[in-house]
């Protein structure tokens, strides 16, 4: 049985992750199709005598492998953030609350939110800090 993670968020942490959540999940799809997974091939021949550069891999396309692969740990930390931010959904009441907060998560602004609601940006603010309240409590 999984253990459901106990994490205390702060609402200006939940805040980030709100605004941050679109673009964290594009990050993952491109870190994702991006990554190359793969072993350092051994050489072989003439290859195996020639010098190696010091102090790391000479070959290019192995250096691009290494710097793709580093992405796993941003891609789980962006996951973790996209979790949290998904755990705390059921939270939020309100039909205008959770419509601002799919809106959001989908990637719109506060001012394209105010003018599609016919609301001011103000009140789009202070929706959204209501439903960092929600979350958090």
């Amino acid at each position: 049985m999984l253990k459901e993670r106990t994490l205390t968020i702060t609402p200006d942490a939940l805040d980030s992750m709100i605004t941050d959540y679109h673009w964290m999940v594009n990050a993952i799809k491109e870190m994702r199709s991006e990554m190359v997974i793969g072993a350092k091939t051994a050489q072989y021949g003439i290859e195996a005598t020639l010098p190696k550069a010091a102090g790391g891999v000479g070959d290019p396309i192995m250096q691009e492998a290494i710097r793709r692969s580093r992405n796993i740990k941003r891609v789980a930390e962006y996951e973790q953030k996209l979790l949290e931010v998904q755990n705390l959904i059921e939270r939020v009441a309100g039909d205008r609350e959770v419509q601002v907060l799919n809106w959001m998560l989908d990637g719109k602004s506060q001012r394209w939110i105010a003018t599609n609601m016919g609301l001011s940006h103000t009140h789009i603010k202070n929706i959204k800090d209501s439903i960092v309240k929600q979350m958090v409590n």
